[in-house]
């Protein structure tokens, strides 16, 4: 950045915020050097040369320098995901009020594009518990559900629904993590571009909007359940005067967060009612600007809804020729939507009742494929999930240069076609997807709409802040 030049009446508005430094933090984004950092799928390791352990996360990692992800076959997958290091301090608050739970949880993510937090938490979650994750902007799906996909996790799934609609649901969820739309100034470093955007007017209506969302889905939690609060913003108005307010408003008490001083987390207490908050600032952290802030339900919820199933009633004789394609088979509830299979584990069957009913669903467990007589016409979720049984199909091995032409959907040369019919493609031991060998040729089944199109070394597929 040749020039810094922060919104109008910006670093007054932060003059008096705990951990403020203006002159540290004014350097810092002259500087304009953002970390690089990635969160490895503990289901799909991988890795890289020369990492720094991210402190607050599990499975998150710098990198020395930026590879490129577009062209890495292991990206595409869902062996890692690209995600701005601050963010990944969910990690940290999941893993601890998780403790506190013996049952199995149903967690919300409510605004999940592009799904770093969802996949962060489906990571962190235990198979018997269940992840909804939902995106407000329809445009947003798509990259959500994709990434999830990749990722393989078959105990989630994703929505497109307006916060209000969470109503239909009382009671529903033990966590909700609400990562709320914001005026974007935790983002200035990496995205210049929302400086032109920033003004007290927008933190204003920012504030409003998060208030609004906040009560149309505090319902959906359950008594004792968490509410986990984050923005990329750093003005009080957007963080921690939004505690006070859920506070004041709810029969609602703060969690507060252990964390190592080491890290360089500013720990803040709201002004009225003392609710604990966890600022980031890039000149003392490696990463971007974040807030984040944890709270518990005092109050009892709502007398859930009942629900009568609308799954079809299925032959168990449909069902058998399925098992063998997928691992942990018997534990797994089916279900068709058309003529795909789908399957989700059992212990979850009831919640995707009330969740079928109560909301639009994108995406739920793993869809299989269809059947052809008595062959299997493979979905790519079944490639990319855990479920699948790799014994019951061919494998062939690809180089970089074939699996980056595999994902192009371009021709892959001197393949071994010795073993006809469906096999999957894999680079290092890690699926990408399927194709169909035939004597004289092969036939690339990766989806259309997640080709490689770029010619550029740099990711589109996934936006600054994750």
């Amino acid at each position: 950045m040749s020039e810094l030049k922060f919104p109008e009446h910006f670093i007054e508005s932060l003059k008096d915020q705990p951990g403020f430094d203006e002159l540290k933090f004014t350097e810092v984004h002259k500087k304009n050097n953002p970390p690089t950092s990635v969160r490895i799928n503990p289901n799909k390791k991988t890795g890289f040369a020369n990492t720094q352990p991210i402190p607050w996360c599990k499975e998150g990692y710098y990198l020395t320098e930026r590879p490129s992800f577009t062209f890495d076959p292991a990206f595409h997958a869902g062996c890692y995901y690209v995600q701005e290091a601050s963010s990944m301090f969910l990690d940290t608050i999941f893993r601890q009020i998780k403790r506190d739970y013996d049952a199995p949880v149903k967690v919300l993510d409510l605004c999940a594009a592009p799904g770093g937090k969802s996949t962060l938490l489906a990571s962190a979650i235990n198979n018997n518990d269940l992840l909804v994750a939902n995106e407000i902007i329809k445009t947003r799906v798509p990259i959500l559900t994709d990434n999830l996909t990749r990722w393989g996790n078959a105990n989630v799934v994703v929505t497109n629904n307006d916060p209000k609609d969470f109503g239909r649901l009382p009671g529903f969820f033990d966590v909700m993590v609400v990562d709320a739309p914001c005026s974007g100034s935790g983002m200035f470093r990496k995205d210049t571009a929302a400086m032109d955007e920033w003004s007290e007017n927008n933190v204003s209506l920012c504030h409003q909007r998060q208030e609004r969302i906040l009560a149309d889905v505090y319902t959906t939690l359950k008594e004792d359940g968490h509410l986990i609060y984050s923005t990329c913003s750093y003005s009080a108005e957007e963080n921690e005067q939004i505690l006070d307010w859920l506070c004041e408003t709810y029969n609602i008490e703060s969690v507060r967060v252990a964390i190592d001083p080491s890290w360089g987390i500013v720990e803040t207490q709201s002004e009225r009612h003392k609710a604990w908050g966890y600022r980031f600032y890039p000149d003392k952290v490696q990463g971007e600007g974040l807030f984040a802030a944890c709270l518990i339900k005092r109050e009892p919820a709502l007398n859930a809804s009942t629900y009568k199933s609308k799954f079809q009633k299925l032959n168990p004789k449909e069902i058998e020729p399925l098992k063998k394609y997928l691992l942990d088979s018997d534990s797994l509830h089916y279900f068709k939507v058309g003529d795909d299979w789908l399957a989700i584990p059992e212990v979850h069957r009831d919640s995707m009742i009330a969740l079928q009913q109560a909301l639009y669903i994108k995406k739920s467990g793993v869809r299989i494929g269809r059947m052809a007589g008595k062959d299997l016409l493979p979905d790519h979720e079944l490639a990319m999930s855990l479920l699948i049984n790799e014994d019951q199909f061919n494998s062939v091995a690809l180089d970089k240069e074939q699996a980056i032409a595999y994902l192009r959907r371009d021709n892959i040369n001197n393949l071994n076609t010795a073993k006809p019919g469906w096999s999957l493609m894999t680079f290092e031991n890690h699926i990408l997807g399927w194709a169909k060998l035939l004597p004289n040729r092969v036939n690339n089944y990766y989806p259309k709409e997640l080709r490689i199109l770029s010619t550029e070394a740099r990711i589109k597929s996934q936006e600054p802040r994750q």
